[in-house]
């Protein structure tokens, strides 16, 4: 157990750290996209929606929008690939739309590196043994993104969810953080192919 809380403690420590060092380069990125977001969407300029954390505790993830809120003649939200703009498509290919998960991060609501957090309404879809990805603060960044991201099934996803709960430490994450940044600028991995966001998971048949 104090081996655990220790493991927390550096691990936060870590984070603290790089937003620190790092703040004179995300700040005012941060700022100048928050003006082209709103020019370009429109407002809201952030997206928010609850996910779980640590032990599957709720909290508000926020990134930046990527969509309208276009709708049909009956009132009904339009596909997410009719909804995406080009701007929203370049936001992700570059993964900047999730650059406002660094607040989530100064919260102690997300870590640099972890199992990305999903959607709430999965919690009761995941086998046992996937249900521990929720042991770890949940990621911005983690081994899955840097190994298949969107490109991969959900089995391969919670596979290295779990391989990353069981082997993380600091040295992973950094390892995880530097390559991570070779993954932006190549963008790989971004969608599914085929579609502009993930597919819905709908359970497993892994125990």
């Amino acid at each position: 157990m104090k081996r655990d809380l220790a493991a927390k403690m550096n691990k936060r420590f870590v984070d603290l750290l790089l937003l620190g060092i790092s703040a004179p380069l995300w700040l005012p990125l941060l700022a100048a996209l928050s003006v082209v977001v709103r020019i370009r969407i429109g407002s809201p300029v952030l997206f928010r929606q609850l996910r779980p954390g640590f032990r599957g505790r709720p909290f508000y993830l926020v990134k930046f929008r990527t969509m309208t809120d276009a709708r049909d003649e009956s009132g009904h939200s339009l596909p997410d690939d009719e909804r995406l703009t080009s701007f929203g498509k370049w936001l992700r290919s570059t993964s900047l739309d999730e650059l406002p998960e660094l607040i989530n991060v100064l919260k102690n609501e997300m870590s640099l590196v972890g199992p990305r957090p999903l959607l709430m309404q999965y919690l009761p879809l995941y086998s046992p043994r996937q249900a521990r990805r929720h042991d770890v603060m949940p990621g911005i960044t983690g081994w899955a993104q840097i190994n298949g991201r969107n490109a991969i099934s959900w089995e391969e996803k919670f596979d290295l969810d779990l391989w990353y709960v069981e082997n993380q430490s600091i040295w992973l994450d950094l390892k995880i953080l530097s390559l991570t940044l070779l993954k932006v600028f190549a963008r790989d991995g971004i969608n599914t192919p085929g579609s502009a966001t993930a597919p819905f998971f709908t359970g497993s048949i892994k125990p």
